[in-house]
């Protein structure tokens, strides 16, 4: 029996990077469609679990993509809201990249550091990554500043995380220019910046320069970087004492894991691929 995915975007059209990377984990039949909401996507799921007896439907799963993550959070809320007794499907969810990229990032952090014991800190914390590289340091016990420009929204996003983890501590905090973040940033041993394609948190030179600074890790590959001082292709190369990762750099796992990630979901019918189920996958494939 061929293995199905069906694929929930929430954009208009569905995103072409998440139907080739399911083409390579060895998806065999891929359903896309695009402009998926909670209010569309009834139908679809029931044609899903209604056409497979229950013993056959881990042969089926359902990827919930797109570029808004609230959205997909809905969506994949509404699908297993769908499910009931033996007629449902194993289900992922990964919004913009959110979840593979943080536990990609964090899952290189953790082989040079103990991130039990960390001071780290996340520029960009209140985006889609952001937050979700907080969530995954917090459940690891860490200590974690979140940044944004906004210390409301930092401050809601860290309330946030706290429902999901009862480990690590949590400080939100504002900042609007290059200098005041890395006032913050110094004194912390692992930065992983998060933020949108063109913000720069940490301008050239500014890296060498702060205090206790071990790892740092920039998530944006688009011009300008978010350190200025890490190439978007780096992967642990060490600068001034510093252990640094880029973009790409943390990419190539990303990709890894996306693909196990969805290899996964047909190893049952009743699976929920989460964040920090994403992120044990990330520790696999690092350590293999």
């Amino acid at each position: 029996m061929k293995k199905i995915l069906i694929q929930f975007d929430t954009d208009p059209l569905a995103s072409t990077f998440d139907r080739v990377v399911a083409v390579d984990a060895g998806v065999e039949e891929l359903f896309s469609y695009g402009g998926i909401t909670p209010e569309n996507v009834t139908g679809l799921v029931h044609g899903a679990i209604f056409t497979r007896g229950p013993a056959q439907l881990k042969n089926t799963a359902i990827f919930v993509g797109g570029s808004n993550v609230a959205a997909g959070e809905a969506v994949l809320k509404q699908v297993q809201n769908d499910f009931f007794g033996p007629m449902r499907v194993s289900a992922m969810m990964d919004s913009n990249g959110c979840n593979t990229t943080a536990a990609a990032a964090v899952a290189a952090a953790k082989q040079h550091v103990d991130l039990s014991a960390v001071e780290a800190i996340v520029p960009g914390g209140t985006g889609p990554v952001g937050q979700r590289v907080a969530q995954l340091l917090a459940s690891e016990g860490a200590s974690v500043t979140l940044v944004s420009r906004s210390i409301e929204r930092a401050e809601s996003a860290c309330e946030a995380i706290r429902a999901t983890t009862e480990t690590g501590q949590l400080t939100a905090a504002g900042a609007t220019t290059a200098d005041e973040t890395a006032a913050l940033c110094n004194g912390k041993s692992l930065i992983i910046a998060a933020g949108a394609a063109g913000v720069c948190f940490l301008e050239a030179g500014k890296l060498s320069k702060l205090d206790e600074t071990q790892v740092a890790i920039d998530l944006n590959a688009v011009p300008p970087v978010g350190i200025a001082d890490i190439g978007a292709q780096e992967k642990a190369n060490e600068h001034d004492g510093v252990i640094c990762y880029g973009a790409l750099g943390v990419g190539g796992t990303k990709m890894k894991v996306h693909r196990q990630a969805v290899s996964q979901l047909f190893e049952s019918n009743d699976a929920v691929i989460d964040t920090a189920e994403i992120y044990r996958i990330a520790l696999d494939v690092i350590a293999s």
